[in-house]
Order: structure tokens, then sequence, then C-alpha cells
């Protein structure tokens, strides 16, 4: 797998900060077109910055990773022109089921919490 490889991250302006096992750190900046009716951060958007972080540190092992649940908590909002950043940690790995917690920020404040498994392919 390759972090510079996904359509779906480029659309929305995620960058890749940091990649390795178990670990993945990406940033985005929140662009009008990712606002909702009430002027905040859309709960889409967040979501899907914390799922490439997930999707990162769930397939840096070499072996292919799916996504089996995933919840998320929503703490803070966020307004056009922020910075955010999806820090995810591997808290488990099995030989056929991994979990991930990643932290969503923006000016150094949780914004977010994403908790994801996945099962990995052996």
């Amino acid at each position: 797998m390759e972090a510079d490889k996904n359509p779906y991250a480029d659309l929305l302006g995620i960058k890749v900060l940091e990649w390795e096992r178990g670990m993945a750190r990406v940033s985005a900046v929140v662009k009008p077109e990712h606002i909702n009716h009430m002027g905040f951060s859309h709960g889409g958007f967040l979501y899907s910055v914390a799922d490439y972080a997930f999707e990162l540190a769930s397939n840096s092992h070499g072996v292919g990773a799916v996504g089996i649940t995933t919840s998320m908590e929503f703490h803070r909002s966020s307004k056009a022109g922020a910075t955010i950043e999806a820090v995810a940690r591997e808290t488990h790995l099995g030989k056929t089921i991994a979990t991930y917690h990643i932290e969503i920020n923006s000016d150094n404040k949780r914004i977010a919490s994403f908790t994801g498994t996945v099962y990995r392919k052996s």
C-alpha cells in the first residue's frame, strides 16, 4: 500500500505527515466545502480524516486489512481554515484482528475520538 495513492484522500486534501508500523499521522485544512449547515466542520469530513489514518496504520504491516467496525465521538467543533490532525495508534494486533484508536485534534484541542477494528487477511 502506498500512502500517496488514495484518490479520496487527495480529493479531501488529506496529507500524510508520518507513517510507520501500527501508527499514522495525517492532517487536513477545513475548507468551506467541508462545513455543515451550522458553520462547523462536517462530521463526515472529520470521520474521513480519521478513517484515512486508520487505513494507513492498519495496513502498515504488509498484510491487507479491512475495517469491520468503527465508532466516533465528537467533542468540539472546528471551523473553516482550521488545520486538523488525526493520529492513529495500534492498541491490539492479533493474527486476524487488530484495533486502533485515533485522536483528532485542532489547535492542540481534542475535537473527536475514533476507534476502529480491522480484519487482517492472512
